[in-house]
């Protein structure tokens, strides 16, 4: 299999179009556009029922006491973890292509709801937990978030576009399901997968 996008190229700058949030110069971050980007795949197993996209960041900080921190930066060195922005599953086997901005195309406060996405089954992606206790965002993310790494990480983060092809027609997920849930439930049913690649950040200091 392969994949592509038209949105970014693989290993290059993810556009702040993509994006939840790109630089302020004066608030460090502001809102962005929020579009999902555009995905294409390709030879994928004759025997594919279905397929499964998952985006995640695996550069997220594993302790959040000096994220977005006036004075401070998130050091290199810290332990990362995974955090997912994108887990859609049950995407019929005759879809190849993801239009630009066709499941994203803004942000949504308290987030969208699943029956938003055109196709497959949307699960919700880690800003659920992200903004759990905030008054004015919290919901259950359902769909495609972008990027909106800490302005004041040391590193820059990649954003990993994974195209699993599956065995199955429908994984047994309902409701408000997380990308690990997913994973867990894909197990057995992978044929073929494969992944394009974009790097964002929000620390100007940060070459990318």
């Amino acid at each position: 299999m392969q994949a592509t996008s038209t949105s970014f190229k693989d290993h290059g700058v993810i556009p702040g179009e993509f994006a939840f949030a790109v630089i302020d110069p004066k608030t460090h971050i502001t809102l962005s556009s929020n579009k999902n980007p555009e995905l294409s795949w390709s030879g994928a197993p004759s025997e594919t029922k279905s397929f499964a996209i998952i985006c995640h960041d695996p550069h997220v900080p594993s302790q959040g006491d000096q994220v977005n921190q006036e004075g401070q930066t998130v050091p290199a060195s810290l332990a990362r973890i995974d955090f997912y922005h994108w887990v859609l599953v049950n995407i019929p086997a005759t879809t190849t292509h993801i239009a630009a901005g066709s499941h994203s195309s803004s942000v949504t406060p308290r987030g969208k709801t699943a029956n938003q996405s055109p196709v497959g089954l949307a699960g919700i992606n880690d800003y659920t937990a992200w903004f759990k206790g905030d008054t004015e965002m919290s919901g259950n993310y359902f769909g495609y978030d972008g990027p909106c790494p800490p302005w004041n990480d040391e590193i820059k983060h990649e954003y990993v576009f994974t195209i699993y092809a599956l065995s199955v027609e429908k994984l047994p997920l309902s409701g408000p399901f997380t990308g690990a849930e997913a994973l867990e439930a894909m197990k057995g049913h992978v044929l073929a997968k494969t992944c394009v690649v974009g790097v964002y950040s929000l620390n100007p200091a940060v070459q990318i």
